[in-house]
């Protein structure tokens, strides 16, 4: 009896050419899109201590603005307190008027005027606080035809709050 010999089959070879274009045009396509994670970091002093700055710093100006739950209060260390800003009917704080009043003390103090003390509260948002922190720090401006960040106090330090004690007294 005679065998038939199966012939061998091919192994097809595996075409790879269209995913390789396909990467080669993907690839660059994606790291040009890529977004880095962009983290900003804003340098913060601690007020220096009681002791230290009576002495050191009785006749320079201190500006404060202290983050209340129901206002925003700002005072300086000659005339006590300069503004009051209660919040808006909404229930957020009024960051455009803290804006402006900031504009308008930037324009009344020295030009080497660069520092300031956030007073929050302990029950103070962070997003509160950020928000303040970028209506002290600068506001834009028209120059030359380009809107750019001027300056206003960009040295800023935080402290907490001083206790409030309500009108009627303690409970």
């Amino acid at each position: 009896m005679r065998r038939k010999h199966r012939r061998p089959e091919a192994v097809a070879d595996l075409d790879i050419t269209a995913f390789m274009n396909l990467m080669i045009v993907l690839v660059p396509v994606l790291l040009i899109n890529l977004v880095f994670s962009q983290t900003s970091v804003l340098n913060l002093n601690f007020p220096e201590s009681a002791a230290n700055s009576a002495q050191d710093n009785k006749d320079q100006l201190q500006l404060q603005v202290m983050i209340l739950e129901e206002q925003l209060v700002i005072a300086d260390n000659k005339g006590g307190v300069i503004m009051q800003i209660p919040k808006q009917a909404e229930g957020e704080h009024d960051y455009k008027t803290l804006a402006l009043a900031m504009q308008d003390i930037k324009a009344r103090v020295p030009p080497d005027k660069k520092d300031i003390t956030l007073l929050p509260q302990e029950s103070t948002s962070y997003q509160t606080l950020v928000s303040v922190m970028d209506k002290v720090r600068s506001y834009k401006t028209v120059v030359a035809g380009s809107v750019v960040n001027a300056e206003l106090f960009p040295d800023i330090s935080i402290a907490d709050a001083p206790e409030i004690i309500p009108a009627g007294g303690a409970q």
